[in-house]
């Protein structure tokens, strides 16, 4: 589906065009055209190859889609695969946008995710210096865009990752702790993936030697680049904290079982006691100490409620109960 189809000619915009008019306005000296497309069907997307004459193979990654976050170059045009991720319910939904940049046209193909990028283009239009500088300024803006958003969902991830590190200190439901660790590790790994192979990517652009289209905007792809490492230096420093998590986790459950078989223990020696005497003047002997005292029956009961209470408070003091 095509979204918008505009030229726009030093930085201002010139018309909104059909995709058969493209050509024409492609052979307007300081024009560049900016195609946004939303998971177009094979037709849309060999017309676009035709008029703006990028890669059979980079139009064969963005009609099937599933690829790795990637910068790569062409004769004459560069093609950058970005992960789009957005957060639905506790998962995040992984999109991805193929965007194709020539020194006079810029392509963008969204698939598998809602939100668009009406907002970055507002924000070009609303900069007409910096939009003078063409196609790799448009790039360096949809490159941006993805990347800010990645910033709030490793915001809610920590937020998250805080509150089940309260629970596990709460001594709360241990075991819905080590799911919900294992979840976020899951979502960590999944932004991990979409920012990892970018920022390697990125540094096609950001170098010495850049494609044309990207001629004159080093300093900021850098800028790009400082975002993607403080994002992989949180998310690294996040799983280490998954991983302290869990084990944290599982010192306490193993902390509660050891605790739990102090009680029994103490119980068991308490129950014992009674259950020794009881079992001697069970027996069934003839000539057994005091067998036929007056006093033997509240003599034993009383040996075994001095002996119990002496017990239970030795086990209170170590705290085993």
């Amino acid at each position: 589906m095509l979204v918008r189809c505009v030229a726009y000619q030093q930085g201002r915009m010139l018309a909104e065009i059909k995709p058969e008019e493209i050509a024409n306005y492609l052979a307007i000296p300081g024009c560049f055209v900016w195609v946004a497309l939303f998971e177009p069907d094979i037709e849309t997307l060999l017309l676009m190859q035709r008029q703006f004459g990028v890669h059979p193979l980079a139009i064969e990654d963005a009609q099937h889609g599933h690829q790795l976050p990637k910068v790569e170059e062409y004769v004459g045009s560069v093609f950058v695969v970005v992960h789009m991720i957005e957060a639905e319910g506790e998962e995040l939904r992984v999109g991805e946008v193929a965007i194709f940049a020539g020194p006079n046209f810029i392509l963008s193909v969204r698939k598998g995710a809602r939100k668009g990028f009406e907002e970055v283009r507002a924000r070009c239009e609303h900069e007409p210096d910096l939009l003078r500088r063409g196609p790799g300024y448009v790039l360096y803006a949809l490159i941006d865009a993805v990347v800010d958003r990645y910033f709030p969902l490793l915001q809610s991830i920590e937020d998250e990752l805080d509150a089940v590190e309260q629970r596990i200190f709460d001594n709360v439901t241990t075991r819905e702790n080590i799911q919900a660790l294992y979840a976020i590790k899951r979502r960590l790994m999944i932004v991990r993936h979409a920012v990892s192979p970018l920022l390697e990517g990125l540094a096609n652009l950001s170098g010495t030697r850049v494609p044309i289209v990207c001629s004159g905007m080093q300093e900021y792809f850098r800028d790009i680049s400082d975002h993607l490492h403080r994002l992989s230096q949180n998310i690294e420093s996040n799983r280490d904290t998954v991983g302290t998590a869990i084990s944290v986790n599982l010192s306490m459950i193993t902390l509660q079982e050891s605790e739990t078989t102090k009680r029994l223990a103490s119980y068991a020696a308490l129950v014992a006691i009674p259950t020794l005497i009881a079992g001697v003047y069970g027996m069934n002997f003839d000539y057994m100490p005091e067998l036929h005292w007056k006093y033997g029956y509240a003599l034993a009961m009383g040996a075994m409620a001095i002996i119990d209470v002496l017990v239970f408070l030795k086990l209170r003091k170590a705290r085993w109960i």
